[in-house]
């Protein structure tokens, strides 16, 4: 009996855990569902806890360049403290809900590139199995749906999508990453700006919204990047014009250079402080200290995301040479390898 816990500890003859969500994509803010299969192994085992973790891939930059890893950004304990008898089949069902900040995987049903998982820890006789991993897809909020449509419906081209590590200073940011969509720039602008990147940070009462411009330059001046940010609230989504609203958007963008803050559409911007609002993501000084980017200062460039064409529908019409399933597929895989080491599940640690 000692020899059978013993490899079962080591995952010979040990329980296997199958963890199926609840069909079809949710919301950030919205409720993941679904089962947890357990079969028993060769004898009988105590399992001590069942945790659900939330698993992002995340680039980061840093001194040497940029990489890539995993994060954990959000625990669930599903169930624990109970005996699972030897070949017993149990079912543990869990509901609960996703960060408001969850990044969004999916835009009218086409997959961006970000890449999310639901990954199973089962704990079993102080022994920790983490072998069980689900893709996760998360659609936008109204608001967020409604921006993005706008942004397509004024001629933006959606280029890529990506998680970046790091903070945005003066927002309520929650999570250690942010998620970058970036945009080619519509005909009007693109004598402008190179591209626009638009960054949502979701709460309970609506969004921060915060838009990046990489300007170009003049044959006098150098290009710089413009930043600004503005908040929107969940309800009365219907009620707006996004196209009139997201248009000035872009133009205070474009036009400034110094940093705009917008006031708030849920509640007084007073809180957000008065210096800059954008952090230094990598924590090497990139960002300047007036709103705005330092002249030299830049983010990096297109991520993993897979290329999706603008058009009359909006960002998401359309998938160039049949990317999207392909990438996700190669996506996924890459993400279920490699991701036991510690250090790369850390919040905060680089890939």
């Amino acid at each position: 009996m000692v020899f059978k816990r013993l490899l079962g500890s080591l995952g010979v003859g040990g329980p296997s855990v199958d963890t199926v969500l609840d069909p079809g994509s949710i919301t950030p803010g919205g409720t993941l569902s679904g089962q947890i299969h357990l079969r028993g192994g060769n004898a009988d085992f105590g399992i001590e806890h069942i945790t659900l973790e939330l698993v992002a891939r995340v680039e980061a930059e840093h001194d040497g360049g940029e990489s890539e890893g995993m994060v954990v950004f959000h625990r669930y304990v599903a169930g624990g403290n109970f005996r699972l008898s030897a070949d017993e089949h149990r079912s543990v069902p869990f509901a609960f809900p996703l960060p408001w900040e969850t990044p969004i995987t999916e835009l009218y049903g086409q997959g961006l590139g970000v890449v999310l998982g639901v990954r199973t820890e089962l704990g079993v006789a102080g022994a920790k199995d983490k072998g069980d991993l689900d893709p996760l897809s998360v659609r936008p909020l109204p608001a967020q749906e409604a921006i993005l449509e706008a942004l397509g419906q004024l001629g933006f081209g959606f280029k890529s999508a990506d998680l970046e590590l790091g903070h945005i200073r003066g927002t309520h940011q929650q999570l250690p990453f942010y998620q970058e969509i970036e945009l080619a720039p519509a005909p009007p602008y693109a004598h402008q700006v190179n591209e626009i990147e638009v960054t949502f940070l979701a709460g309970p009462a609506g969004l921060e919204v915060v838009l990046e411009a990489d300007k170009r330059g003049s044959f006098f001046s150098e290009g710089h990047d413009a930043l600004t940010r503005f908040t929107v609230a969940h309800h009365g989504v219907e009620h707006t014009d996004w196209n009139a609203e997201v248009d000035g958007w872009i133009r205070r963008l474009v036009e400034h250079r110094a940093a705009y803050v917008a006031p708030s559409a849920y509640g007084s911007h007073s809180g957000y402080g008065h210096g800059s609002p954008y952090a230094d993501k990598d924590g090497h000084g990139h960002y300047g200290h007036d709103g705005h980017h330092d002249d030299h200062g830049h983010r990096s460039g297109p991520g993993m995301g897979t290329a999706i064409a603008a058009g009359a529908g909006g960002l998401a019409v359309g998938v160039v040479g049949g990317m999207v399933a392909a990438e996700a597929i190669d996506e996924i895989g890459d993400f279920f390898e490699g991701d036991e080491e510690e250090g790369d599940e850390e919040e905060g640690d680089e890939g």
